[in-house]
């Protein structure tokens, strides 16, 4: 039996998990409302868990912060970091969040990692 580096594991199965949802569109588009607050928990400890006890407002709000985030400016390149279109981003989010397994799953590293799939530069 050949031995396996358990976040090796874990980390591709995010990278396809992220890669498979973003590119099926989901079931349509994000519900509208206005964006509010983010989620309670700061940007680098949100989870699938407060993903799902998020309001609309909060989880739109939690994709406009990752965005400006992830979109920002590369150090030392003059570019600027890969987003999804925000609503591939709520997609991906409620269909991975969904699962049990992923309730500990940062959200920053779904979006960052689905980002480097299929994103484009930020503005």
């Amino acid at each position: 039996m050949a031995w396996t580096r358990p976040g090796a594991v874990a980390g591709t199965a995010v990278a396809l998990i992220a890669s498979t949802v973003v590119g099926c569109g989901g079931s349509g588009s994000p519900p509208q409302g206005g964006v509010g607050g983010p989620i309670a928990a700061p940007i680098n400890l949100a989870d699938c868990t407060d993903w799902e006890q998020a309001s609309v407002e909060e989880r739109l709000g939690t994709i406009e912060q990752l965005r400006n985030f992830v979109g920002g400016e590369v150090a030392g390149s003059g570019g600027r970091g890969v987003v999804l279109d925000d609503e591939d981003a709520y997609q991906l989010f409620e269909n991975t969040c969904a699962n049990e397994y992923a309730r500990g799953f940062k959200l920053y590293k779904l979006y960052s990692r689905a980002a480097a799939f299929s994103g484009e530069a930020g503005q």
